[in-house]
This record gives structure tokens, sequence and C-alpha cells, in this order.
């Protein structure tokens, strides 16, 4: 037998085992993508307490390189201690994220044309994964450079956005397939729209506070010099807002009796908005303990996951419901 026939049959049958593969893989949206894409969310979420561990923990540095944990060694070491335990523990997990990111895109792959919507958001999550090691490893050899560090969360945060756009779809809740949603006042898709870019802003100026307080991830880990406790009130205007706006389609779906996920969207945004504020009050005025910190930045994936949630139904929800049902 000539070397290009052993070439062909060897193609061959691997085409064949694929095509078999791909027999076997879904032709809809089942209860294991949807648990995927719960299990995307949950998990980005937890990247973010488990940064906040590192930082809060002074672990920054317990790998002291990149990518390796130290010059000699992949992973972390017994004479490292807790700190290299802690931060090589985070690192794992984004390649438990990437896993899960490469099981959702096997199981959509029949649907990679219909459900274009579901294929994009769990490639982008998966693509998301080498750059947020990426900046990871420029965090560790900048010393933790407060502004990569920021980069390095806001980047986690815009994550747990996507998650929860996956998790919307992956639930028919938004989305081309989405089953019919009731129609809302004409007002709430700019308002829930405004409250996302809101909570965008909050998480932001929140960066720049950390970036100005005691938790640095180090000892001698720069800061960013800032005013901390002038840029702690700078960051609580937006949260006002949130709250108000909150509250406002809040009044909307009690006044024309809304039902529907819309309403549970309103009431979760606030829920989490009233959590974050009670929160960042009390650690401002308790020397920002450690804890509390840990919550807040907990509240921080919470809330943009609740603004992202409470927006993306609102877009997708028709307007002009002009006076209350009956």
């Amino acid at each position: 037998m000539s070397t290009s026939t052993r070439v062909r049959e060897t193609a061959g049958k691997a085409v064949h085992q694929v095509r078999g593969l791909a027999s076997r893989l879904p032709n809809e949206v089942n209860s294991v993508v949807r648990r995927l894409a719960v299990a995307s969310l949950v998990g980005q979420s937890a990247l973010v307490v488990t940064g906040g561990a590192v930082r809060l923990t002074a672990s920054g540095l317990g790998c002291p390189t990149w990518p390796k944990c130290t010059a000699e060694s992949l992973t972390n070491t017994s004479d490292m201690g807790i700190h290299g335990f802690i931060e090589f523990g985070n690192r794992l997990l984004t390649f438990a994220l990437a896993g899960v990111a490469i099981a959702m895109l096997v199981f959509l792959w029949n649907l990679r044309k219909e459900r274009r919507d579901l294929f994009l958001l769990a490639l982008g999550l998966l693509a998301s994964i080498p750059a947020q090691a990426v900046i990871g490893g420029i965090t560790v050899l900048s010393n933790l450079n407060p502004w990569v560090v920021g980069l390095h969360f806001l980047v986690s945060m815009a994550l747990v956005v996507f998650a929860t756009l996956l998790v919307n779809r992956a639930f028919g809740r938004t989305g081309r397939t989405a089953r019919p949603l009731a129609p809302l006042p004409g007002t709430m898709r700019p308002v829930m729209m405004s409250l996302a870019v809101l909570s965008t802003l909050a998480v932001m100026l929140g960066v720049v506070v950390t970036g100005a307080g005691p938790h640095a991830g180090d000892a001698d880990a720069p800061r960013n010099n800032l005013d901390w406790d002038l840029v702690s009130h700078i960051h609580a205007v937006p949260a006002y807002l949130i709250t108000g706006g909150a509250l406002f389609a809040l009044a909307v779906v009690l006044l024309r009796q809304l039902h529907g996920i819309f309403r549970t969207s309103v009431f979760l945004l606030l829920a989490v908005t009233l959590l974050q504020g009670v929160i960042g009050f009390t650690q401002y005025y308790n020397g920002i303990p450690e804890l509390l910190v840990a919550s807040h930045m907990l509240g921080a994936a919470l809330l943009m996951s609740a603004a992202t949630n409470a927006a993306d139904i609102a877009r997708s929800s028709p307007q002009g419901l002009s006076r209350s049902p009956r």
C-alpha cells in the first residue's frame, strides 16, 4: 500500500469519527447546554472572588513569576506557603473556565449556525482565557501595578456580562429564539440601559478606589497615589443614581402592574444595589476590613450581572405599553 493511500485512509477514518461524534451532539439547546451556561456565569463570578482573595491575603506575588509559578516550577511549592497556594489556585480556576467554554462549544457545534448568538458568546468566553492570562502575567511582572490589576478586574467584569447574556439566551429568556415577552412602557428601555452604563461606571470607579486603598496584594506593591477618601465619594455618585433609577423602575412595575421576568429583574437589581450600598458604607466606616472588601467584590459581579440581565430583558421586550392592564 502506497503512502498516499494510507494517508487517504487515515483522513477518511478521522472524518468518519468526527461525523460520528457530531451525530451524537444535540441539535437543540438542552439541559447540558443550560447547565454549562450557568457554570460559566458561576465560574466567572468565582474568579472575581478568588482574585480578591489573592489581593486581600497579600498573595499577589505568591507566584513571583509568569507563566511559571517560580523560575523552576510550573506549580507552587510547599516552601511558598499559603500565598503560593492561593495565587496558583486562582490561576488554576482559569483552566476550569476554559474547560467549560470548550465543552459549551462542543455541545453547540451542531447549532453553530442556527444559534450563532450562543456559539459566539461561548467562543468569546474561551478566547478571553489567554487574554486574561497575559494580563495576569503583566500584573505579576509589573509588581502589581494598580492600573494593570484594575484592568484584570475589569476584564473579569466584562466576562460576567457575557456569561449573563449566555445564560439568558440558553434559557430562552432573550435572543432570537426567545419566548415572547410582555410589552413595557417606552421609558423602561432607556432607563435600564442607563442603569447598566452607570453600573459599569461604578465598577470602574471602584477599581480606582481600590488602587488608592491599602489592599495592594503585596506590601511592596505600588499605589495610584490618589486621594482615597475623595475617589470613594466620587465612586458613590453612580451608586446613588443606580439606586434612584432602580426605585423608579420598581415604581413603574408596581403602578403598571407588570409581571414576568422584567419585574423579577427589577427586584433583583434593586436588591443587589441596596446590598452593595450597605456593604460599601459599612466597610468605609469600619476601616475597610478584608471580608467586607471581598463581599463588595462579589457584589460588583452580581451588580454587573443583574444590570445586564435587566437591560437585556428590557431591550428584548416590545415597547409602547400605554396603560395598566385590566
